[in-house]
């Protein structure tokens, strides 16, 4: 909660805030001031691996709650052990779930590699799920951008695969925000839908 009030204790925080005589810029770049938004979003040094982390992290945590949902074989107990394999299919061949494939087509689509894929054979459904941390507060927006950025690759996987196929976005602002549509589009994951 502080960090969304942008009351935690930043240099910047300390110049502007309590009126202290010291440099506001970040510690680690020497380049911006050292907001909230600026730590957990927006760093160059941290940009570099810290924010990929954090991505891979959340989507790992997705790939291994669709895996126990859906009944693909999970070779760890716990979530943050699970280390996603680019391709697995359920026992009775009835879900294949991609992590970070490319979707070959003959078609040059640029956005072709959404964080995960699942393929319901049986159902004749597909979705397409990518997910952002990001530092943009408008979640919404954010949401409607990645539908969009996944069209052209929607109608190339319908065609393809002859399955009814939508785009899954799930966008968790930097401190914690959602959108109203966050607990749908969840829902909408792995059997229920």
């Amino acid at each position: 909660m502080a960090a969304q009030d942008q009351a935690l204790q930043t240099k910047y925080y300390a110049t502007k805030i309590l009126n202290r005589e010291t440099d506001s810029k970040c510690r680690l770049s020497q380049q911006f001031e050292e907001t909230i938004d600026h730590i957990i979003s927006a760093c160059p040094i941290l940009g570099k691996e810290q924010y990929t982390r954090r991505h891979d992290t959340v989507c790992a945590q997705l790939h291994f709650s669709i895996h126990k949902k859906t009944g693909v074989q999970l070779d760890k107990k716990h979530w943050y052990e699970h280390v996603p394999k680019s391709v697995e299919t359920s026992q009775a061949g009835w879900v294949t779930i991609l992590w970070n494939q490319q979707v070959q087509s003959d078609r040059t689509i640029p956005n072709n590699k959404p964080n995960i894929i699942i393929r319901y054979n049986e159902k004749g459904t597909c979705m397409l799920i990518d997910a952002a941390v990001s530092r943009d507060r408008n979640v919404i927006k954010k949401e409607a951008m990645k539908i969009l950025k996944y069209r052209d690759l929607t109608i190339e996987i319908q065609c393809m695969w002859n399955v009814k196929t939508k785009v899954i976005p799930l966008i968790i602002e930097a401190t914690g925000t959602t959108s109203k549509s966050f607990r749908k589009y969840v829902n909408n994951i792995a059997g229920n839908h």
